[in-house]
């Protein structure tokens, strides 16, 4: 039998939760949790975990094979650069970080320790994107069409734009990412958002907007669509992505059923999920720290730069009344 890695977790909010309640049903052991916030950190925390306010501390005083980070965005660089330096792999939540100085800086970090490092976007590790690839072959995708309507949480963080990205990067940045890993790189974006609110208006609103529609070009040729809105509990939920290729049309149903369904010439495709993309990332990001392999994790940093480049990219069209971005604007290429 092959021990449980001992975990410290940064960050208390819901998607540590989340984290948590696999790290036990895969066996691992989290040993300490850390939280601005202890009392937030203890009523999450493992009854044998030790609690910390600081994640300095926790990093300073226990014996860990690996950390969680699960802090807003804006605060993503610090505890995890200074993790890799320890030699500690880390699971990153999604997206990377906020600006591109601090992705590129925990990029860099990983790069150099050779540490293992993940990024928690879990729809890069449905089997049905598998599937749907195996399925194009060499096919080339000529339009894509993502829908990710439905609530979610109202943190602060979320709802100032300068600090968590808002909608955008918060949530859409889930399909940017899927729709990358399915047709590459995108060299332009443009977006237009809605001036009606539809969670914001049951609470005190931010700076943000509830909905949005992107559009992106790719390298290869491909145009895709994401239609995004945050409504209010109790709505409907709406996740899926449409793939159109010249003798394919393709349709991944995402939460919670990860279902692919289609055609591709005269072959019906119908195929569902053996493990929640979520459990399918921690174990993946396990099995990479336990064979040293950075490379084999679902989202790499460096493969998450370009996510957070486009959301970016996505961000300034909108603020911008909508004109095109080029990529290369972003990244200063």
């Amino acid at each position: 039998m092959t021990p449980p890695l001992r975990i410290g977790v940064i960050g208390a909010g819901w998607i540590a939760t989340d984290h948590l309640s696999v790290l036990d049903k895969l066996g691992h052991e989290v040993v300490a949790v850390c939280d601005i916030d202890t009392d937030r950190a203890a009523k999450i925390a493992p009854e044998s975990a030790r609690v910390y306010e600081a994640w300095e501390k926790l990093l300073a005083h226990e014996e860990l094979d690996a950390v969680w980070v699960a802090t807003p965005p804006l605060l993503h660089r610090a505890p995890a650069v200074a993790a890799m330096e320890r030699d500690l792999p880390v699971f990153l939540e999604k997206p990377i970080a906020r600006t591109l100085d601090d992705a590129r800086a925990i990029a860099d970090a990983a790069e150099r320790t050779g540490v293992v490092c993940a990024i928690g976007y879990q729809w890069h590790a449905a089997e049905a994107l598998e599937q749907l690839r195996e399925a194009l072959g060499d096919e080339p995708v000529a339009y894509m069409w993502g829908v990710s309507i439905g609530p979610t949480a109202a943190r602060p963080w979320f709802l100032e734009r300068s600090e968590g990205g808002g909608n955008l990067l918060e949530r859409g940045s889930h399909h940017l990412d899927l729709q990358r890993a399915v047709a590459g790189d995108v060299v332009s974006v443009q977006v237009a958002g809605a001036s009606v609110l539809l969670a914001q208006s049951e609470i005190e609103p931010g700076d943000i907007e509830d909905a949005a529609t992107m559009m992106l070009r790719f390298a290869s040729g491909a145009l895709g669509t994401v239609i995004l809105a945050w409504t209010r509990q109790g709505q409907p939920r709406s996740y899926s992505l449409d793939v159109l290729a010249p003798a394919a049309t393709l349709r991944i149903e995402l939460d919670p059923t990860f279902t692919l369904t289609g055609q591709v010439g005269d072959d019906r495709i119908e195929k569902s999920m053996t493990v929640h993309p979520f459990e399918r990332s921690v174990a993946r990001f396990v099995e990479a720290v336990r064979a040293g392999s950075p490379g084999a994790v679902f989202c790499t940093p460096r493969d998450a730069i370009g996510t957070l480049a486009t959301a970016l990219a996505c961000e300034r069209s909108l603020l911008e009344g909508g004109r095109s971005v080029e990529l290369s604007d972003i990244l200063g290429d």
